[in-house]
């Protein structure tokens, strides 16, 4: 069974993060995830960035991770 601190290091290894949370149950994953790499981009790109971070483990070890994706901007407007 897949630990939420293990998406965690898997996210940090592939992508530039300030602020990275994960809680799960070992089924279904929630993660908060601050880079500077999501400035400019949309909600569906910067998804698609933690998708490619993660690689193939997205549908195998992990099926199921929702996700909340900001600029530090954007974590920094929501008084964080």
């Amino acid at each position: 069974m897949i630990d939420p601190e293990q998406i965690k290091r898997w996210i940090l290894e592939g992508l530039d993060c300030e602020h990275v949370t994960v809680q799960g149950d070992g089924h279904h994953f929630e993660a908060v995830i601050v880079s500077p790499a999501f400035r400019g981009r949309s909600r569906v790109q910067r998804h698609q960035q933690v998708y490619a971070a993660l690689g193939a483990r997205m549908g195998a070890e992990i099926h199921a991770l929702s996700m909340q994706t900001y600029s530090p901007e954007d974590w920094a407007a929501r008084g964080r």
